[in-house]
């Protein structure tokens, strides 16, 4: 199995969803990897070792509408190990961005000025800009922490592994579901209303 040439497509996450309301900003995008650990594929290989939790793991992809804070992109598994964060992103995504589009992510993504904005970068003497930087970082971590609220992804998935990717699929359509209905990640509308340069 090549698992980094698995991609999915599910109900209700579209690439487009990215800019939904959008205000003309650089970034549309949030963008981070999530681990989740499996049982050690045999034969042993430090391919699938997470550096996150030190044991063997999948990770995928997750882009999260900075405007609306639903999921607009997914993309995995890779095996943790052998696949950092700025590897994945330009293995698909940063083909995918149109020219002149870039993506807020952590300092894991160094490389890619032209397309990744890092937390440094950009930033006001106010510090305003900064504290948006967080603000959109921390609501991606909040998302990703919904995941491992399902015991199926917070505990080592027990399966074989061709199948994670199908249980990863179903959650994030649950998740994207319990976004749009009532159950929402922090709101940063009103923060973007009193910064005039458009950084994210």
């Amino acid at each position: 199995m090549n698992l980094p040439d698995i991609c999915f497509y599910i109900v209700k996450i579209f690439f487009d969803r990215r800019l939904e309301n959008d205000n003309g900003s650089i970034c549309k995008m949030s963008v981070d990897g999530t681990d989740f650990l499996i049982y050690e594929p045999r034969p042993f290989s430090g391919m699938w070792k997470s550096h996150k939790f030190e044991q063997s793991g999948l990770r995928y992809e997750i882009g999260l509408c900075i405007q609306t804070g639903l999921i607009a992109w997914i993309h995995g598994p890779f095996p943790a190990g052998r696949w950092n964060d700025i590897k994945i992103f330009r293995y698909k995504l940063k083909h995918t961005l149109p020219p002149g589009e870039r993506v807020e992510c952590d300092n894991e993504y160094k490389g890619e000025f032209a397309k990744i904005d890092l937390p440094l970068e950009c930033l006001g003497k106010d510090g305003m800009q900064k504290r948006i930087k967080d603000l959109v970082r921390a609501r991606h971590k909040n998302l990703n922490r919904r995941y491992k609220q399902f015991g199926c992804l917070k505990q080592c998935f027990r399966h074989p592994i061709q199948k994670h990717v199908v249980v990863f699929s179903a959650i994030s359509a649950i998740v994207q579901i319990s976004l749009e209905n009532g159950h929402p990640l922090f709101d940063l509308a009103h923060e973007y209303k009193t910064i005039d340069d458009k950084f994210l």
